[in-house]
């Protein structure tokens, strides 16, 4: 029996195939769940076998996007573009100068 319930965009590991997936899709008119294995390959299962998996749930690999094309970083979920220093297109030359003599 499977230790976990399919989750949309959750990451699992099948313990038998010892293969790490997320689940991509769940289909329930056709009783299928959708992954997509580390390595980039697409699969399905149906319900039935999912239940008598040996699948648990796993966190996200720390590089789970590698075997992916074309990526974009809003697509891997983060939202912060991680500027937190000054914008230096937003500052004058005074500005900058300024800064500078702050910091000696």
């Amino acid at each position: 029996m499977s230790l976990a319930d399919p989750i949309l965009e959750n990451w699992y590991k099948d313990a038998d195939a010892d293969r790490i997936f997320r689940v991509v899709a769940i289909d329930v008119d056709n009783d299928s769940i959708e992954v997509q294995y580390l390595n980039g390959d697409l699969g399905e299962y149906e319900t039935a076998t999912w239940e008598d998996s040996s699948f648990y749930p796993i966190e996200p690999p720390e590089d789970w996007s590698a075997p992916f094309d074309h990526v974009e970083i809003d697509d891997m979920g983060y939202s912060d573009p991680d500027r937190h220093g000054r914008d230096l297109d937003d500052m004058s030359l005074e500005d900058i100068l300024d800064d500078e003599e702050h910091e000696e």
